[in-house]
């Protein structure tokens, strides 16, 4: 939050990025600030290519921090974040997307054992999505506006007890998906307001010297609020419609979210956990199970779509080896899931869905299950971790892939990734960086036909088909000279993707010029390889 002694200055100058931050006192020992601001510009290297000389790829954003110390036992914090990044694949696709975010916090010590938090927040997230085929163009654009306020507690009842408690009220705005076109008429949308508030009260509680429970529960309330015109939906079908005047409630979701966790020490170098938790959602993200450009959106729960809730029981195993120099954390977990929400078949997404989403919307249950396992080494000159998860997750929605079971978009079977960081000698350190995880489920066409001059895709079963793996592999090596006391400085030496794997970022399909009456898939990758050399300055 800010050097309240002294003024900082530390930042960096890249080839693809830099960034800056400046700190220092306001009142000296009393009060302080921090301001950091970072820029990308991949883009300038995609310019170095015909296929995306055109093409738009970076983000920007801000960050400011104060505090003020009222007396011994008070203290406000004051935040703010703004940022925005902008994507554009020629003229065929464009997106940004941006988040606003700003807090204001005020810190007491009521007494000894009794602290409290109070947080007032407000954040706007907003994006616009343009698309152009066949001498088509088409956009959506959406907004979430937030106003929260925080009530939490942390009070330390004794020497086996630790207790936190407290509530949240949120006052949601959330502008759908407002869809214009060439092919499409103009679709703005009334705003959608609702009240979400929740209380909760925790117990970390230390049973015996090897045995601590954690145990509690959150009650979670979600109103509808008026304001515009509702519609109830049964599998897609239109049963009721319902105007609710602005100010007034529409409909209530009232649920409890218990949770408990136990860890048990076994010896002084491993212990075993399990616990279970219920989580309820009351925002909802849908998504596209298509291959081509993203255009998922933001809901809220309504009069059609209830709160998703998610149960999950979980057990787990650690162990420390050679005097705490190695760590290994596994963990088994199977997750529950209900009102999951996906799209029927069918669904015109990019244009009768931005009239009423809802209409076009299926509802059922979940799960997910797998293994966590990660192996971390602590100490010497080489560090560094390896995780690795093998998991699966699928949806089960009547009118969907003959009411099975299919995978979820974001299923990922295998996801592995591998940190080392080895310093050679006080000036030279070397990193690196694997990654590698299964393709997001997708839907791929099967076949198509002509419709009014238009080619329509026929598409089989759910999410049966795989976008390819995603891998890479990252390299870094820091310089950092003999400093002053006053001023320092070092130098970034890193190669992004080294052996230039083309991870997809979107797979399309259309006709194929070449071969009338064929159709080919498009594949876009945006980085193959990207150098980057940094200046790293303090003082």
């Amino acid at each position: 939050d800010g050097n309240n002694k002294e003024y900082n200055v530390n930042g960096g100058l890249g080839l693809i990025s830099s960034r800056l931050s400046v700190e220092g006192p306001i009142q000296k020992e009393r009060s302080s600030f921090i301001v950091s601001g970072r820029r990308t510009y991949a883009d300038v290297f995609l310019k170095a290519t015909d296929d995306f000389k055109d093409s738009k790829l970076y983000f920007y954003d801000l960050n400011l921090k104060a505090n003020y110390q009222i007396n011994e036992n008070n203290r406000l914090y004051l935040s703010g974040y703004f940022g925005r990044d902008v994507l554009g694949l020629g003229d065929t696709f464009s997106s940004d997307w941006g988040n606003t975010t700003a807090t204001l916090r005020w810190n007491s010590i009521i007494s000894s054992k009794l602290f409290s938090n109070t947080s007032l927040i407000y954040s706007n997230y907003n994006y616009n999505v343009s698309l152009s085929s066949n001498n088509n163009t088409f956009g959506l654009s959406s907004k979430i506006e937030d106003w929260n306020l925080k009530q939490d507690f942390s009070w330390f009842a004794g020497n086996k007890h630790s207790v936190k408690f407290g509530l949240q009220s949120i006052y949601h705005t959330i502008t759908p998906s407002s869809a214009s076109g060439t092919s499409v008429s103009s679709y703005p949308r009334n705003p959608r307001y609702s009240w979400e508030n929740a209380f909760y009260i925790n117990d970390d509680f230390k049973a015996t010297e090897k045995l601590t429970i954690n145990y509690g529960a959150r009650l979670s309330l979600f109103s509808v609020l008026g304001g515009d015109v509702f519609n109830t939906y049964e599998n897609g079908v239109l049963t009721d419609s319902e105007f609710v005047e602005k100010g007034k409630f529409g409909k209530t979701y009232v649920n409890v979210e218990p949770r408990i966790t136990a860890n048990y020490r076994i010896n002084e170098v491993s212990s075993i956990k399990g616990g279970y938790s219920r989580n309820t959602q009351n925002l909802h993200l849908l998504s596209n199970s298509g291959s081509g450009n993203p255009t998922d959106q933001w809901i809220g729960s309504s009069f059609t779509v209830k709160p998703e809730i998610a149960d999950q029981v979980s057990l787990g195993y650690s162990r420390n080896f050679s005097n705490n120099n190695y760590e290994i954390n596994a963990e088994i977990y199977y997750k529950s899931l209900q009102n999951q929400i996906d799209y029927k078949n069918g669904a015109q997404i990019t244009f009768d869905t931005a009239a009423d989403v809802e209409s076009e919307l299926l509802f059922g249950k979940g799960r997910a299950y797998g293994f966590e396992i990660i192996a971390k080494k602590k100490s010497g000159r080489l560090t560094g971790w390896i995780s690795y998860t093998l998991s699966k997750t699928e949806r089960k929605i009547d009118g969907i892939n003959n009411n099975e079971w299919y995978n979820a978009r974001q299923d990922k079977t295998h996801d592995l990734s591998v940190v080392a960081t080895y310093q050679l000698n006080p000036k030279w350190t070397f990193s690196g960086l694997f990654v590698y995880s299964t393709g997001n489920a997708v839907t791929f066409p099967t076949g198509k036909y002509e419709l009014n001059g238009q080619t329509v895709f026929q598409y089989s079963s759910r999410n049966a088909d795989r976008m390819p793996a995603y891998h890479r592999l990252d390299f870094n090596a820091t310089y950092e000279p003999v400093n002053n006391k006053r001023f320092k400085g070092s130098w970034s030496f890193g190669i992004y993707n080294i052996y230039g794997r083309e991870n997809a970022y979107t797979i399309t399909f259309e006709d194929n010029p070449d071969k009338p009456g064929t159709t080919r898939a498009m594949q876009t990758a945006l980085f193959r390889w990207v150098p980057n050399i940094t200046y790293n300055f303090k003082f």
